[in-house]
């Protein structure tokens, strides 16, 4: 019968035999259905007997259609049928895609694909802490939670365990930032679709910042000290002091940097994205000069050991200040000499003596005035000569001519 068509007993089936392929004692048969839909003829292939089709399961789809045509519900089509059942299948297996993602739990998410993002965009000091923030203080709470079961009160609990262990406030901003970074993460990468606990947890607030400042003999005693035990070290401190530069921006400072013909360091600032020129001081122009030899422009100006960048100010920095005592007695962190002190000392000592805040702001590279603010109190006289000169300016009489260039009115 080769491909012709023949008519089964069940009205709109047909059929044709393959050529040369049996099923059991016959031809192997593909059947067939032939119906009408909305005035329109169709026909739609089905299957092969071997494939477990029948004449009689061929009648059954096409009873189903035309059932399915007189009622209204239902597909009216073969074809439409399939994409209906496949758009069934696909919501189903999102459906359990996306409660296995929920089932993921935070310490998963974390030391998972977070980690190995993190990795590859943050500095080590940074993940160093990340991960220790999580094992100390989120591991224990919420490690093993998925993430749509992690609530506000979970996060409570971290901040109240970290309060207790004595743990400052900005600690537990750290651990509250800490877990919202690892739910943005997990939105963002379909990992979980829900809304972030964080957005409902209080953030602890207080003024953590350091107060403390050297006075010009403290600072002259550290660095004598510095040099007697370090050029390096002494190097990194005498550039602090002069320029306000971070600990990171003086370390990663190379030759190429330094601009002896017009006395200017370029500073890349790797906090606020910009980078900024500051000038050089006597001292500093004089220590860089005898530092520089026969030093190649990428060459870093305070390297370590084998030439690379220093990932922290070496310890010789805390041990000469423990042997001054300059710490003694004090318990209070934001009061005790640390590197950053320097670059504190620094802007502290030019609001002192009269440079406008928006002028040391820019020196030290200060992304908001608000950063500056809290220097103000140091030059009280300064909003006084202020406000006097608001008053004279009040005094002047109506129509008096009042000399802008310094010569006779």
């Amino acid at each position: 019968m080769g491909h012709q068509w023949g008519q089964t007993k069940h009205e709109g089936v047909r059929y044709r035999e393959h050529p040369t392929r049996k099923h059991g004692v016959r031809p192997d048969q593909y059947f067939a259905i032939r119906y009408r839909v909305n005035g329109k003829r169709r026909e739609e292939g089905l299957g092969w007997a071997s494939q477990g089709w029948t004449a009689q399961k061929a009648a059954l789809e096409l009873a189903k259609l035309k059932e399915a045509h007189r009622t209204g519900q239902g597909a009216f089509t073969l074809s439409e049928r399939r994409e209906q059942a496949l758009e069934q299948r696909q919501a189903e297996e999102e459906a359990k895609a996306q409660q296995e993602r929920e089932g993921v739990t935070f310490g998963a998410v974390f030391l998972g694909t977070y980690l190995e993002h993190a990795q590859g965009n943050k500095k080590p000091n940074s993940i160093r802490t990340e991960k220790t923030l999580f094992e100390t203080w989120i591991k224990p709470t919420i490690g093993s939670a998925p993430l749509k079961d992690v609530a506000p009160f979970h996060l409570e609990k971290i901040k109240k365990t970290m309060r207790t262990a004595g743990r400052s406030a900005r600690s537990q901003e750290y651990a509250l930032a800490l877990v919202r970074q690892v739910f943005n993460f997990a939105k963002a990468h379909d990992i979980y679709s829900g809304p972030s606990p964080v957005q409902k947890v209080k953030a602890p607030k207080a003024d953590n910042r350091r107060v403390r400042f050297l006075t010009h003999e403290e600072a002259d005693a550290l660095l004598d000290a510095l040099k007697a035990r370090s050029l390096d070290v002494w190097g990194t401190a005498l550039l602090s002091l002069n320029t306000g530069l971070r600990a990171g921006e003086a370390l990663a400072l190379t030759w190429a940097d330094v601009d002896f013909e017009h006395g200017v360091l370029t500073i890349k600032d790797t906090k606020s994205g910009r980078n900024r020129q500051v000038p050089m001081t006597s001292e500093v122009r004089s220590m860089l000069e005898e530092r520089r030899g026969e030093a190649k422009p990428a060459e870093l100006v305070f390297p370590a050991e084998r030439g690379e960048q220093a990932a922290a100010i070496s310890k010789t920095y805390v041990r000469t200040v423990a042997d001054l005592g300059l710490n003694a007695g004090i318990e209070d962190a934001r009061q005790k000499v640390v590197f950053h002190t320097l670059r504190h000392t620094c802007a502290s000592w030019l609001v002192q003596n009269g440079v406008p805040l928006i002028t040391v702001g820019r020196l030290l590279g200060h992304s908001t005035m608000a950063m500056t603010e809290r220097y103000s109190h140091l030059a009280p006289d300064h909003f006084r000569q202020a406000v006097d000169t608001l008053e004279a300016v009040r005094r002047k009489k109506p129509g008096k001519v009042v000399s802008i260039n310094g010569g006779p009115e």
